[in-house]
């Protein structure tokens, strides 16, 4: 911690230290921004085919699912950045503000624009589109739906179920002062993973429409409860809706998650291993133990597919098979891992930009994608090598430049109106800190966090990540099969 102190500069007038600081902390955060521009861009391009555009891009498939890789990427960053930003706070209610004000206005400004420009018929959306439309608002309202046996809104929300429940674990952590315990949660979930396997069936809770929306029900009541508590600014409170909504996703992670039980408990891993790493790099943690920890992470991850992910129940994950699920996994943790050996040098302006911009592109690139192919009269697969590029070239530019004005007039806007909003209840309301606070964490500099959410991360797979969605109008989904692309990562991850 003594290096993080030198490298404050001193508040003095006129100091000339000043903008090299905070070129070295938008350094920092630029190889996490990189990381989710290459996240975003690979899982975009996995819903757009371009495998099947390539020669090799049959051999590809069946040894690496590119939207799998994406999404654990993803998730390997949120647990990196995520709890960083909670610490650097110190403030479970700033917190929550922050993350609503990030998260829900893009999400609701790009649900819209689908809504206006998918054709008729288009799967990709399914809010509103569900035959039991109030069930299907609560669940994608709370942003559970994916673990409440509801079909997503849009198919690349699913993602976001388990990065919400994430947050529900941190925060509840953070206000026992249980935070840094990172690496041994991360070890546990990936030996439940390893241990449990497929032994417990999927959306065991909801198993008809009557149980659905009951625990819908049951679900909105709590998360109503637990935010109210958390934005109390009362310390008893806090940590009583902390623990109250941590409860909660515990129990919808062990008996209802849609996902096979070994893929639900590896997400977990990954993210709480994403977590150890930032606390070694910022001495709160051992070295040693972050480096068991990931390892083991790793290897379970890589055993996992091997172990559970045949004999059809690569259908489930929407990947080929074990060889395309376990490099996948391992390509998403090398991955990180150069950029975090590359964390001191400065990304390309473009990745970092990429970064900037990656919920958006995250959220759009389905519907607009189902929206351009029919209007421009695009084959599939176009039979030129010329049409190829063309119409790559054109799917990148609209993805690019949409999404850049939802996070220029939607994003930015809201997550500074979070700020008004948030400067306006601690005015009427102190709060008390619930938990260990800012030196508890002694983050340092080092530890500045982005607000911005990589959460976005899509789920590999067939309907998961970004491919429409079963029609129809069932709320309950149909057990996910091979075609899973819809997720950010759908469609086929």
């Amino acid at each position: 911690m003594n290096r993080n102190r030198r490298w404050l500069p001193r508040a003095t007038a006129g100091s000339a230290q000043v903008p090299s600081t905070v070129g070295r902390a938008a350094a920092r955060l630029g190889w996490l921004d990189a990381l989710r521009g290459l996240a975003a861009l690979t899982v975009a391009m996995h819903h757009f085919n371009l495998l099947g555009m390539l020669p090799f891009g049959g051999f590809v498939w069946w040894h690496f699912d590119p939207g799998l890789y994406g999404v654990m990427l993803f998730f390997v960053v949120s647990g990196y950045i995520i709890p960083a930003s909670l610490e650097r706070r110190g403030d479970i209610r700033a917190f929550w503000v922050g993350r609503i004000f990030r998260i829900y206005p893009a999400m609701i400004a790009a649900l819209a624009l689908s809504i206006m420009i998918l054709p008729s018929g288009d799967g990709s959306v399914a809010l509103l589109r569900t035959g039991h439309n109030l069930i299907s608002l609560v669940a994608n309202g709370i942003m559970l739906q994916d673990l409440l046996g509801v079909i997503n809104s849009m198919n690349v929300t699913w993602t976001l179920c388990y990065e919400m429940v994430f947050y529900y674990f941190v925060t509840a952590l953070f206000s026992l002062g249980w935070h840094r315990r990172s690496g041994p949660i991360a070890v546990g979930s990936a030996t439940v993973a390893l241990v449990l396997g497929t032994a417990i069936a999927p959306m065991t809770l909801t198993t008809d429409l009557s149980s659905t929306r009951n625990l819908v029900l049951a679900a909105a009541v709590i998360v109503a409860m637990g935010l109210a508590c958390m934005l109390s600014g009362n310390r008893t409170l806090t940590r009583t809706g902390a623990l109250l909504l941590a409860g909660l996703g515990l129990v919808l992670v062990v008996f209802n998650s849609r996902a096979p039980s070994f893929e639900t408990w590896m997400i977990f891993a990954t993210m709480f291993a994403g977590t150890a790493v930032y606390r070694a790099e910022h001495g709160q943690i051992d070295r040693m133990q972050a480096a068991f920890c990931c390892g083991f992470v790793i290897v379970a991850g890589v055993l996992v597919g091997w172990m559970y992910n045949r004999d059809g129940m690569q259908q489930n994950t929407w990947t080929a098979g074990w060889v395309a699920w376990s490099a996948a996994y391992f390509g998403a943790w090398a991955t990180f891992g150069v950029g975090l050996m590359l964390r001191r040098r400065r990304f390309p302006r473009v990745l970092t930009w990429l970064g900037a911009v990656s919920f958006s592109v995250y959220l759009l690139h389905i519907p607009l994608l189902h929206t351009l192919a029919p209007r421009l009269h695009v084959p599939p697969v176009p039979h030129t090598a010329g049409g190829k590029v063309l119409w790559t070239a054109e799917f990148l530019a609209v993805v690019l430049l949409v999404s850049y004005l939802l996070y220029r007039l939607v994003e930015l806007p809201m997550q500074k109106l979070g700020r008004r909003v948030l400067k306006a209840v601690e005015r009427g309301l102190p709060a008390v800190a619930a938990g260990p606070g800012p030196g508890g964490s002694r983050s340092g500099p080092d530890g500045t966090a982005s607000d911005g959410a990589g959460a976005s991360a899509a789920r590999p797979g067939g309907s998961r990540p970004g491919d429409p969605q079963p029609g129809g109008t069932a709320v309950l989904p149909a057990q996910p099969g091979p075609e899973r692309a819809g997720d950010v990562t759908a469609g086929s991850r």
